[in-house]
């Protein structure tokens, strides 16, 4: 059958290429092309691609039950719940399908937060270089002008400060009464792979804890074993009131979730908040089966065995370019900052090299592998991307820039 993608709404600018198979780490296109995959779809396929037992989970669920509603127990939503929870600290999980809807979940926890507090002008703590999401709400937390442009007026209701920088939240604590919330990444993916240092996040925690602040960690690209833990939050040793999952939680399957404790825990009531299709078995079954496999093969700690491999090599090869400002990652999520735009290297990369990477605020490069790569695979994605930054296309596109 052909089709045309003038069918389609223009809101994503697609390479010209249709991937029909795929395993573990590697994609096969129309015309049988292997790819190595060093982005599972943005931090989603962690356990790579047609993993068997997520397949069989499918497979089996979808001739039982797909659909009931949430207007009866489901047992797989109320499994994966508890084991979340237990991963995480949390104590009460909301499912839905997306990360910006738990995003959204979240800062619907914040606005009854500030409610119970009588705040009338309640204010959410966001960051700048920050993504959220693309809902009106997620969007206007979200601190990049360029994806906000042509939606104004923004939903009001946020206050925005430097990453990684505690004095600035102090400040801006002594000067704003009305703060109720901070939600943060603890690792900036879309802006550029960014990492909170340990103590930040240690301090913001303290800093919540005597203001009565919900601190609420954005964990959306960042949870699931990606950054060599469960969750990033773990690296500093600290508990928040408040996360949100999604991506790497169905490895392809669209699940999203807004875990809570505390007093967070018991703001939404029948009423507040709900999904149509958020927790359905087939999602939340996926979702148990990713655990399983997590838990079995220890893929948090091989993402962070794997992740110091990756930058190691990175270093190593790329560390004196004279294009490349920064290398700097957190388990398998890696950046390599250029000092000039990069867009090109994205489709460059697909075609000489037959790798697949991200370029994120136009001048880093974004790899974010599967968790169950092996060794050698990590070690040829270091090999691809050192070819891609050596070939005469991007020395002569580097000079042109340099002389503008």
């Amino acid at each position: 059958m052909n089709t045309s993608p003038s069918y389609l709404m223009q809101t994503y600018s697609r390479r010209p290429v249709s991937f029909t198979r795929g395993h573990g780490a590697r994609l096969w296109d129309a015309q049988g092309v292997e790819y190595l995959d060093a982005i599972a779809g943005v931090a989603v396929t962690n356990l790579g691609h047609a993993h068997p037992e997520i397949a069989a989970a499918i497979a089996d669920q979808a001739g039982k039950l797909l659909h009931t509603s949430n207007l009866f127990r489901i047992e797989w939503q109320e499994q994966l719940g508890q084991r979340l929870c237990a991963l995480s600290g949390m104590e009460r999980a909301f499912f839905c399908n997306s990360g910006a809807e738990a995003n959204e979940a979240a800062l619907k926890l914040a606005r009854l937060h500030a409610n119970a507090r009588q705040v009338v002008q309640p204010l959410v703590l966001v960051m700048e270089n920050s993504f959220h999401g693309r809902t009106l709400a997620t969007l206007a937390a979200t601190g990049n002008p360029a994806v906000q442009r042509g939606f104004e007026p923004l939903v009001p209701g946020f206050v925005r400060v430097p990453y990684d920088d505690i004095e600035a939240v102090r400040e801006l604590a002594a000067q704003t009464a009305d703060i109720v919330a901070v939600l943060i990444e603890p690792v900036q993916g879309e802006g550029g792979v960014h990492a909170a240092s340990a103590s930040y996040l240690r301090a913001l925690r303290q800093l919540c804890d005597e203001r009565g602040w919900l601190m609420m960690m954005d964990e959306v690209q960042t949870g699931m074993g990606r950054t060599g833990a469960w969750f990033g939050f773990q690296h500093a040793g600290i508990v928040p009131d408040v996360i949100t999952l999604a991506k790497g939680l169905g490895n392809g399957v669209p699940i999203g979730a807004c875990l809570a404790r505390g007093a967070a825990a018991s703001l939404f009531s029948p009423g507040h908040h709900a999904s149509t299709f958020g927790g359905n078995p087939l999602v939340c079954r996926v979702g148990c089966t990713v655990l399983d496999i997590m838990e079995r093969e220890q893929l948090p700690a091989r993402a962070a065995v794997l992740g110091r491999r990756l930058l190691a090599g990175l270093q190593a090869t790329l560390g004196d370019h004279p294009d490349v400002v920064s290398i700097r990652g957190l388990g398998l999520m890696a950046g390599i900052e250029l000092n000039r735009r990069c867009g090109e290297l994205v489709g460059r990369a697909l075609d000489e090299q037959r790798l697949l990477i991200t370029v994120t605020r136009d001048t880093t490069l974004r790899l974010l592998p599967a968790l169950i790569c092996d060794e050698a695979q990590i070690d040829e994605i270091v090999v691809r991307v050192a070819r891609l930054l050596a070939t005469p296309a991007a020395r002569q596109k580097t000079h042109e820039e340099l002389q503008a």
